[in-house]
């Protein structure tokens, strides 16, 4: 599978931004039936770094509740957060 169909989009948040200035991690939201190697071959190939490790995160959809009524669906999605080798970087975040 090519990389552009298993990684979606990086994840762009205060959390993710957190997490890359502490540990040199990246998240992506990448494809719902991806595994960490197809994951970590992909940023690998992407963008031309060395990766450790991949941790993949999981939110399942659910039901948007109001006022104890079922008013909507919430949508599932598949995160990854990717371990970069030290002195790698993706200049795709650097202006982050």
């Amino acid at each position: 599978m090519d990389y552009t169909q298993i990684l979606i989009k990086p994840v762009i948040s205060e959390k993710a931004t957190d997490i890359k200035e502490a540990s040199n991690q990246v998240a992506f939201y990448v494809l719902p039936s991806a595994n960490k190697t197809e994951v970590k071959k992909a940023v690998e190939s992407a963008f031309d770094v060395k990766v450790d490790f991949v941790r993949i995160v999981r939110k399942r959809p659910g039901l948007r509740r109001k006022f104890g009524r079922v008013v909507g669906k919430l949508s599932g999605y598949k995160k990854a957060y990717v371990k970069l080798s030290a002195g790698e970087k993706i200049e795709f975040f650097e202006g982050v």
